[in-house]
């Protein structure tokens, strides 16, 4: 009597490219079944070498449970539980140059090489899903050494001192000025220690690269070191990094050249920026719309491939509008500018996206498109299978997890790929 089983057909092949074994997902979960009729939402995007199986992408998060900037098994977890549900693309949280530019003593970092091998844990999980893996890569600056959010919360107090590992006597600024009372009081960097900021990017995005991501973001937003340095109201330098538009984005092109250089060509680069600080109201010059627009329009030629569009976090005295379209908008506005223009700059748009409407909504094809990409972050604490509930109620028969299909929709999309 034969034996059975042999046929290749019956093999329950090996993911590629990991070092353990795992079935592959072929496609992902996630993937629409009917690529010709779905929403844009659950279309490819491809960015210079790297394509994307849907448009939802997980925003990156601060999980504060980090030893000494190096990832955990809670990491692998976290994120990992993500992968099985079909993004298509996983963000690690922001992730610190240097020691002193993490915002809590728990935060990620890549400022050394043992901090590889955890991350290159959680890459090769992501990609054994066949997710694609990012990495924002940060400064926290005046807004450094704090303390986790649900301790600080609750002890009134912000700045995690000596005690808990903290550094309040080595936080760094473009200026001495202080994000608000509750935090330390920065240092005002000099121009050797900047230039060897913009090194340590440069450094940390190589590592990036060994550990295995397919995408690096260079964080400018939120308040951090980045953003400081763009807005008048936290950098008020006299010297070729302050004052003038030119000088105050001289630090974010620096950075971002010198990453470029260094990462490979086919990889794509993004950068976060906040679209404004909210400081119109105060009546002096602030970061707003109109010059991230400005600085929209220069980055492609730095080397920047996608401009992700958040906003606020530099001013304590910040003044949010009622809408939660808000973020939307503002990525609206800025890639209506562009391509007014003629410049194709992909925009992605990230805030209150909860729903499966307002996903479909911000990246459907057409005039009023607010951006490309759909980031999401808190709603995938809340439901870790987001991107199938979307998928259900938007109609969009999408392929699931191998391991996990028995428990999806009745009817057996499996085969149909």
């Amino acid at each position: 009597m034969g034996s059975i089983g042999t046929s290749s057909t019956l093999e329950n092949t090996p993911a590629p490219g990991v070092p353990f074994y795992t079935p592959a997902q072929n496609p992902p979960a996630g993937t629409p079944v009917d690529k010709t009729s779905a929403p844009t939402l659950f279309t490819p995007l491809r960015m210079r070498s790297v394509e994307l199986h849907n448009r939802i992408v997980v925003s990156p998060m601060c999980q504060y449970s980090a030893d000494n900037g190096h990832l955990t098994d809670y990491h692998l977890v976290h994120l990992g539980q993500l992968a099985l549900h079909g993004p298509g693309l996983i963000f690690v949280e922001a992730t610190a140059v240097e020691p002193r530019g993490r915002i809590s003593p728990q935060d990620s970092g890549l400022w050394q090489d043992s901090q590889i091998a955890p991350l290159r844990r959680v890459t090769d999980f992501i990609h054994s899903q066949g997710v694609k893996a990012a990495i924002q890569i940060a400064h926290a600056g005046r807004k450094a050494s704090t303390l986790a959010p649900w301790i600080g919360g609750t002890a009134n107090k912000a700045v995690a001192d000596e005690s808990v590992g903290g550094w309040p006597n080595d936080v760094v600024g473009p200026s001495a000025i202080p994000f608000h009372e509750d935090h330390a009081h920065p240092k005002e960097l000099t121009i050797q220690e900047i230039k060897g900021l913009v090194q340590k990017f440069a450094e940390t995005a190589k590592r990036a690269v060994e550990a295995g991501f397919d995408v690096i973001e260079i964080h400018g937003a939120h308040g951090y070191l980045v953003n400081e340095f763009l807005s008048p109201l936290s950098n008020t330098r006299t010297d070729e990094y302050g004052g003038s538009f030119e000088n105050r984005t001289r630090f974010v092109r620096e950075v971002t050249e010198a990453v470029r250089a260094v990462i490979p060509e086919t990889m794509p680069l993004w950068l976060r920026v906040s679209g404004t600080e909210w400081m119109e109201w105060a009546g002096q010059p602030s970061w707003t719309v109109e010059e991230t627009i400005k600085l929209a329009k220069l980055i492609p030629s730095w080397g920047i491939d996608v401009l992700d569009v958040s906003s606020g976090g530099n001013s304590y005295g910040q003044q949010f509008p009622d809408s939660k379209s808000f973020q939307i908008d503002i990525g609206r506005t800025v890639r209506k500018a562009l391509r007014a223009e003629g410049i194709d700059l992909t925009i992605a748009s990230v805030g209150f996206i909860t729903d499966s409407k307002i996903a479909h909504d911000v990246v459907q094809e057409g005039p009023e498109a607010a951006a490309d990409l759909a980031l999401v972050a808190r709603q995938f604490l809340r439901e870790p299978e987001w991107v199938l509930r979307v998928a259900h109620e938007l109609k969009v028969a999408v392929k699931w997890t191998n391991q996990y299909s028995r428990a999806g929709p009745r009817t057996d999309f499996s085969k149909k790929f």
